[in-house]
């Protein structure tokens, strides 16, 4: 009995080589020409670019607890307890029931559990009525449902390539300092 991924040997007599094919009215082919059909048959795989590939998602479920570090390129779901930070190039969503304890940087981050920490870097925060956040944020916008809560401070809307972080702008003046 072979192994997994280990090659059966057969015997001479069970081999198709073996039979009498001209017996079946089948003509007979040459080992030769067999090699050179065979790669034919088998289509290859054709590469496809990474940035077309959609993202996957990851899923840490409700009864599950982890501690450690999150970092990739999918879409980050959990449902469960994670303590940690989370560095991924796509959405990270805490659901409802959920707890979440680390910094976070994500490209669109919904909260619907409980996130304690800062989101130091988001193109879209989404606050869900069930959400709760403790920690400050920083993203390109920002929305805020009804019964949702958040103790820190907000930073929206506000591209720092083009402003510099200059003090005035962040208070809303446009003009330079004299």
């Amino acid at each position: 009995m072979a192994l997994w991924k280990e090659p059966v040997k057969t015997p001479a007599a069970e081999t198709p080589e073996a039979m009498d094919l001209t017996r079946l009215g089948i003509p007979e082919t040459k080992p030769e020409a067999q090699t050179s059909v065979q790669p034919a048959l088998r289509p290859t795989p054709t590469p496809t670019p990474t940035s077309s590939k959609p993202k996957t998602e990851s899923l840490i479920a409700p009864d599950i607890t982890i501690e450690g570090k999150i970092e990739g390129a999918g879409h980050v779901r959990i449902a469960g307890s994670f303590k940690g930070d989370v560095n991924v190039r796509g959405d990270l969503t805490i659901e409802a029931g959920a707890k979440v304890t680390g910094s976070v940087r994500a490209e669109k981050v919904i909260i619907a559990g409980e996130l304690i920490g800062n989101i130091e870097s988001a193109a879209h925060v989404e606050l869900q009525q069930s959400g709760a956040l403790t920690g400050d944020l920083k993203a390109g916008s920002l929305s805020v449902a009804a019964g949702s809560r958040m103790r820190g401070q907000a930073e929206f809307g506000w591209d720092d390539a083009k402003d510099g972080n200059n003090a005035h702008k962040a208070n809303g003046h446009s003009g330079t300092a004299s």
